[in-house]
């Protein structure tokens, strides 16, 4: 979803019974940052299209973005700024979903175990002020909800549950950090810091940790994106033997209790969630394949190298059938016509599995890959994306699209997203 998307290219069983849930500074982007800090920032015009509100408590069309802050993807540029620089990026990227008549943003706020509110869990993230548990001087995410809302635009608070670090040294941490008062909650792989899914008080102290957000803020919305287990490293072992042999008893095989864990904490945060603040919606962006037709038959025509059901222990078709989720953004990051994951066949198949549920379907959409060069020829045109959003409008269970994600937004350098807005979103 985050800083790993552009590196990537790429038998069911009984259920075991669930307990009960517990109850400017580049180009594009520069604003008066001294009004922004004294509050005297006003929405720009036009207002933000498309947030008639439909049935369901969403907007009748979502539009969005995904605003990063892990490793300083979007947003803040660089760690370091000062409150009112940070402040002045934040509120021109909602300035510019508005100006792309965008009604969504999914906003990073805990990229790496660490937050973006002043958590009484986790210590600020390293990525505002480049010293991870510093005080930045404000509240990104109360500001964050509070700037959006004024600007008809819904904020979804976007959390990484199982990511503690973009690299594998403990002591980088900051010293209060749970992951250096519970190492053995930390599993290091593929040159990161993750916690073990497979511990149950690791499930508890994430949901937690998240939770806090959700008590404190008026957010729209709980967004999780595709790292459930990590993506596989070629060579490397996920080491979580010390907790299968003590949790994995009664399970076929560790594959089966790795996706009873994942199962867990998507059932019972969605309990927990609504308990916390009802109609606060809970999403997940996971990647654009559950399984291949040729691992399974209710799997979509695919020949995709990861498969979330097997690789991730994410039984995300289920999720959504089951009716866990409210919403589902399958991130199909591919060009229609691309031959191991066609974005024409994967849009059918996720209609498929969201037809006759009560969850919203979102389509995630690859803007970073539009121009660049190293990715196929449908990329070097333009117009691909938008022919994406006309494909998806005579799919009624599409319910909206958004977009990877908010640089691509503002800086649009290839002209994509513009050729949405003129294709798509002019009207309403």
């Amino acid at each position: 979803m985050d800083i790993g998307r552009k590196r990537r290219h790429s038998v069911r069983i009984s259920r075991r019974a669930f307990g009960v849930a517990a109850a400017g500074l580049f180009s594009g982007l520069a604003v008066d940052s001294e009004a922004v800090a004294q509050g005297r920032s006003g929405p720009p015009e036009p207002a933000a299209a498309g947030d008639r509100r439909g049935g369901d408590g969403g907007p009748s069309e979502l539009r969005g973005m995904w605003l990063a802050s892990v490793d300083n993807r979007d947003w803040p540029s660089q760690p370091g700024l000062s409150a009112a620089q940070q402040r002045a990026e934040l509120i021109a990227y909602l300035d510019v979903a508005v100006q792309r008549r965008l009604n969504t943003v999914f906003f990073q706020v805990r990229p790496s175990a660490d937050a973006l509110w002043p958590s009484p869990y986790e210590p600020w993230s390293v990525f505002l002020t480049g010293v991870q548990g510093q005080d930045p001087g404000w509240d990104p995410l109360g500001a964050a909800v509070e700037e959006a809302h004024r600007r008809g635009l819904e904020l979804h608070a976007w959390f990484n549950p199982y990511r503690v670090a973009i690299h594998t040294d403990l002591a980088q941490l900051a010293p209060t950090h749970p992951a250096r008062l519970h190492p053995e909650w930390v599993v290091p792989y593929g040159g990161k810091l993750y916690y073990n899914p497979g511990i149950p008080e690791v499930r508890r102290f994430v949901q937690d940790a998240m939770l806090d957000a959700v008590r404190r803020y008026r957010i729209d919305a709980v967004h999780w994106d595709d790292y459930f287990y990590p993506y596989p490293v070629a060579g490397e072992v996920f080491d979580d033997d010390e907790a299968y042999a003590r949790y994995g008893a009664g399970f076929p095989d560790r594959a089966s209790w790795r996706r009873h864990n994942i199962d867990l904490l998507v059932h019972e945060m969605a309990a927990r969630v609504r308990w916390a603040r009802p109609g606060v919606r809970f999403g997940i962006s996971p990647f654009g394949v559950w399984r291949n037709s040729s691992t399974d038959p209710l799997g979509s025509d695919t020949s995709a190298g990861v498969q979330t059901y097997d690789h991730l222990f994410a039984d995300t078709r289920s999720w959504v059938r089951e009716g866990w989720i409210d919403y589902v953004v399958p991130q199909l990051y591919w060009n229609i016509g691309f031959p191991a994951a066609d974005y024409a066949k994967l849009l059918p198949w996720w209609a498929e599995v969201a037809r006759g549920t009560r969850v919203q379907l979102y389509l995630g959409e690859a803007l970073y890959k539009a121009g660049d060069p190293a990715q196929p020829a449908p990329w070097q045109d333009p117009g691909e994306l938008s022919r994406h959003l006309t494909l998806a409008s005579e799919v009624p269970e599409v319910r909206g699209h958004s977009f990877f994600s908010a640089k691509e937004v503002a800086t649009d350098p290839f002209g994509a997203m513009a050729r949405v807005v003129a294709d798509h979103y002019e009207q309403g």
